[in-house]
């Protein structure tokens, strides 16, 4: 698969990568199609896997190369990437801040961001896609670091990292689904919305592929830049929205496992 990818444009790879995610996505937003309901207690585990999965690939996949990056720069080293890591989780606040979302098993007056008459729909899968921007993100710089020829990107960390986002939008898209349709929705249209979440991911990939391979310079900045904004979603979403069912132990064991997942794959294959 890498020696197929080797062939393509860095915008056609991070496009390949990124559709590949939304699949993910997808796939798990279909299990609304199972005949069995996923209970609460799965939910949190696979929520606490999807953490676990972002916050190895957010050091591995994206904090680490930055350091080693940094290294080339006449300043500080740590300056790059602690000034990207803050400015990514900035962005995500300002985003979180103003985008009208509404987060699971939340009623619809603690709705975030700017007050609109937006059905429960379309608030519960925005709370969802601002997830994904930094995982679009995050795919896009990996593979700009590999189009730049650092030495410290190869293309299969790039791809290892697509892969480990893949794995946990999976559950991503089941949390998603399997809510909208307990409010109520068809199947078809719960699985809709489910997938319909991933679709920004294609999007955030390009721009942050041709984002550093413009500015070759910022590839330390944009890495931690990406970092950051994925924390600040485990950190603020996906930790607690595990934790709320009240099966912590599932939900603490899944960010483990998701952990542990995300990083054999970017060392076995970054």
């Amino acid at each position: 698969m890498i020696d197929m990818l080797s062939q393509y444009h860095p915008v056609v790879q991070t496009l390949i990568a990124t559709v590949f995610t939304w699949c993910m996505t997808a796939f798990g937003a279909a299990l609304i199609y199972s005949s069995r309901e996923i209970g609460r207690k799965m939910l949190d585990g696979m929520l606490g896997f999807a953490a676990g999965v972002m916050i190895a690939a957010s050091f591995w996949s994206l904090l680490a190369p930055a350091i080693e990056m940094s290294m080339e720069q006449q300043i500080p080293v740590w300056i790059p990437p602690a000034a990207g890591f803050l400015l990514g989780a900035v962005f995500l606040r300002l985003i979180d801040s103003v985008l009208p979302h509404l987060h699971l098993g939340f009623p619809l007056e603690d709705a975030e961001g700017i007050k609109t008459s937006w059905r429960r729909t379309t608030l519960l899968v925005l709370a969802v896609t601002l997830h994904n921007i930094p995982e679009g993100l995050a795919i896009g710089v990996a593979f700009g670091a590999v189009a730049s020829g650092l030495p410290s990107a190869s293309l299969a960390g790039a791809v290892a990292l697509a892969i480990g986002i893949g794995i946990q939008n999976f559950p991503e898209g089941t949390a998603v689904s399997m809510p909208l349709r307990r409010e109520g929705l068809s199947r078809f249209r719960s699985f809709w919305y489910g997938q319909l979440s991933g679709m920004v991911e294609p999007i955030a990939g390009v721009i942050g592929v041709v984002t550093v391979m413009i500015a070759r310079e910022i590839l330390p900045y944009a890495l931690s830049f990406a970092a950051g904004a994925m924390i600040f979603v485990v950190v603020e979403e996906l930790i607690p929205e595990s934790q709320r069912g009240g099966h912590t132990d599932y939900a603490t064991m899944g960010a483990i496992i998701g952990f542990i997942v995300m990083m054999i794959l970017d060392v076995a294959l970054g």
